[in-house]
């Protein structure tokens, strides 16, 4: 048993490298004055200070909260039906099915929002189809639609798979015996199916929220820079602005952000384990 214990060694000291101690350091960043030295260093809270009182920064954080909530419940409300569907079919349909959908994810994500561009500009395949119902001149790239598309694009496939594993996972023999007792399709799905298939509803959630609430790079490409979310924000006082101190202080926010998500998602999801439990 002690011989397999120490296979675990050298992924505790790679996630001690490569997880804990950059945390560290941004904790450390974001709790000094800018320009201290590794030598003698002064705390301070004046980057958190200035992040709460300063409105502006208030409202991209709320922008990047409501989008990511807007992904998720698109993701949501259009992952469920194909992940019904796709566990309601036969085993190979299911294999062909779930090909299709991982396989664009082979494919880099930033390549594949590249490609949103091109669909999306003027003179692009989008904008020349709707050219034929005369609206050829609406403006599709650069614009909150934009973002949101590219967002839901490259995250739906994190929603499919994780609810379409809780529904393969479901005891068929569960539907049977809900038909044996007169329930129709609407009151099985709503009595047996939507309940076993919480968790993977929750996982999706979880695995669609938190890249959307931080990413970048979706929206500095479809959205031309003209839509400003907190992780460009980011991106900003790191590479352009040079303020390592500030952009700590941002990250050590969102994680505390992100950390509370989860837990509360993870509330949620026992929660809902104990009522079966129970009954």
């Amino acid at each position: 048993m002690k011989k397999f214990s120490q296979l675990a060694v050298p992924y505790i000291v790679w996630a001690a490298l490569m997880l804990v101690m950059p945390m560290l350091l941004i904790a450390m960043y974001s709790v000094t004055e800018q320009g201290n030295s590794i030598v003698s260093f002064k705390f301070t809270l004046d980057h958190y200070v200035r992040f709460f009182t300063d409105p502006d920064f208030l409202i991209i954080l709320w922008r990047s909260i409501w989008i990511a909530v807007k992904t998720t419940i698109i993701c949501l409300l259009l992952g469920y039906p194909i992940a019904f569907f796709i566990a309601r079919s036969s085993e190979r349909v299911q294999n062909i099915l779930v090909l299709g959908i991982t396989i664009p994810m082979w494919i880099n994500m930033l390549v594949r929002t590249y490609a949103w561009i091109g669909l999306l500009s003027e003179g692009g395949l989008i904008s020349r189809i709707l050219g034929v119902f005369g609206l050829g001149h609406t403006e599709l790239l650069y614009t909150q639609g934009a973002v949101l598309l590219g967002m839901v694009y490259n995250f739906l496939p994190f929603m499919v798979l994780q609810i379409n594993t809780a529904l393969c996972k479901m005891d068929p023999s569960l539907l049977e015996a809900s038909a044996d007792l007169g329930a129709n399709r609407v009151q099985t799905f709503r009595r047996v199916t939507l309940p076993l298939s919480l968790p993977g509803v929750i996982n999706g959630i979880t695995l669609v929220f938190l890249p959307a609430v931080s990413s970048f790079f979706i929206p500095k490409l479809l959205g031309g820079g003209q839509y400003f979310l907190i992780g460009n924000m980011i991106e900003n006082q790191f590479i352009t602005v040079g303020e390592w101190n500030f952009g700590s202080a941002i990250s050590m926010i969102m994680a505390v952000i992100m950390m509370v998500m989860m837990m509360a998602v993870r509330k949620v999801e026992k929660r809902n384990r104990g009522g079966k439990e129970e009954e």
